[in-house]
């Protein structure tokens, strides 16, 4: 009886258990689904798993993180130099970054899958706080990076004497967008031509607030992009530089040129400072150049040609628009090239305050201060925002009630 009368708890349990367990089963599920929420919150802000380069980390070397590596990782390098630590990013999605002062990635004779110090394969990636230097491959192409397909984004970086800062591949759906960087230093290579910034026939190339010397008979920036968005950059070759073009577009394309400082030193090895079309168009359905307050500057004896459009290698002539720049120097800016021209004006070096220094401002003496009146129609991603007030940083240019021709504006005017 006592077992009967202990069996009916038994009962009573069995009886409910149904009901319990779909309860606690439904609070499981919730409890999961909430579980996954976070983890996917989580991975959404970027809390992804990092890995530590360098001489006192598990992970020594940049070859072996890259192998190491998951998508939506962070590879965090030490300072320090890394010879001959080359590497190819395969990875969908990767953000590498130098830690503290920049870390120095040196080819040292070695590249990887003959191309570059870096490859990046297909990827999203953003890449900052590294030098590359010294690339050379066999066939003269040597990149600091090689990018070859996706997005790329690099920041605050620097390439020097490499046969090919960066290099792109040819896919048009990819992207290059390069903010803060330097560019410099060629080495003496003339077969091929050695190219600071060469991107291919991609979908879009964007470069900002970077700097540009030291060419060898290569260009400073050559773009075959769809679009070609152009903004608050040094592209002095500085004294000694030897560049043929500052800037190039030889298959046209919708290129931009915003608010840069760009100059041509004496012992160039072409006359031209931006040259558009010079292998013809049919490769892009828009062709179209805009150039809006930049400084143009051959510091040489020799005639310049400050801009250069072979409209007659297009079937359509492309559309060009010039307005409000500063040319320093003897040359032809417009002469020759059809289009709407308003508010370009030509001085003296005399007129700028240093340009040895970098320093492109109009002094005090110059009767163009203020003189020029803001686009009309005022298109807004025209109209420039930033300016290169110190060499290497650019600052932010608001609440003007005057313009000046150029790429930097009067001091009075500037707003911090």
């Amino acid at each position: 009886m006592q077992s009967m009368g202990r069996s009916l708890p038994a009962r009573q349990m069995h009886a409910t258990s149904p009901q319990l367990n779909l309860a606690q089963c439904s609070l499981a599920f919730a409890r999961l689904l909430a579980l996954g929420s976070i983890v996917a919150m989580h991975s959404s802000m970027g809390w992804a798993r990092v890995i530590q380069v360098g001489p006192q980390e598990s992970v020594k070397t940049i070859a072996e993180a890259a192998r190491l590596a998951k998508d939506d990782d962070v590879v965090e390098i030490a300072s320090g130099n890394y010879p001959g630590d080359v590497a190819t990013w395969t990875q969908k999605r990767l953000t590498i970054r130098g830690i503290g002062e920049r870390p120095v990635l040196l080819a040292a004779g070695k590249s990887a899958g003959g191309k570059a110090i870096w490859v990046v394969r297909n990827g999203d990636f953003t890449v900052s706080n590294i030098e590359f230097r010294g690339a050379r491959v066999k066939d003269g192409n040597g990149a600091g990076i090689r990018f070859e397909r996706g997005k790329l984004r690099v920041v605050n970086c620097a390439f020097f004497d490499n046969q090919m800062g960066i290099l792109t591949a040819n896919y048009r759906d990819a992207e290059l967008t390069i903010e803060d960087s330097i560019f410099g230093t060629a080495p003496k290579q003339k077969k091929p031509l050695t190219h600071l910034l060469y991107a291919g026939r991609i979908e879009l190339l964007r470069v900002t607030g970077s700097r540009f010397h030291g060419g060898y008979y290569g260009h400073l920036l050559k773009s075959r992009a769809r679009i070609s968005d152009i903004r608050y950059n040094l592209l002095v070759d500085a004294e000694g530089g030897m560049a043929s073009y500052e800037a190039e577009f030889p298959n046209g394309g919708d290129v931009t040129l915003v608010g840069n400082v760009i100059a041509q030193s004496s012992t160039t090895e072409n006359q031209t400072l931006v040259a558009y079309g010079a292998e013809g168009g049919g490769v892009w359905p828009t062709n179209r150049l805009r150039l809006v307050h930049n400084t143009l500057h051959s510091e040489g004896w020799r005639p310049a040609w400050f801009l250069r459009v072979f409209a007659s290698k297009f079937e359509s002539a492309p559309q060009v628009m010039t307005s409000n720049n500063l040319l320093v120097g003897i040359g032809l800016f417009t002469t020759g090239v059809e289009g709407q021209h308003l508010g370009n004006h030509f001085t003296r070096e005399s007129m700028l305050g240093d340009p040895f220094i970098l320093n492109y401002e109009l002094n005090a003496n110059s009767d163009l201060r203020d003189t020029v009146n803001a686009i009309n129609p005022d298109p807004d991603d025209l109209q420039p925002k930033f300016e290169q007030r110190i060499p290497g940083n650019i600052t932010a240019v608001k609440g003007l009630s005057k313009w000046s021709p150029g790429a930097v504006q009067s001091s009075a005017n500037a707003t911090p």
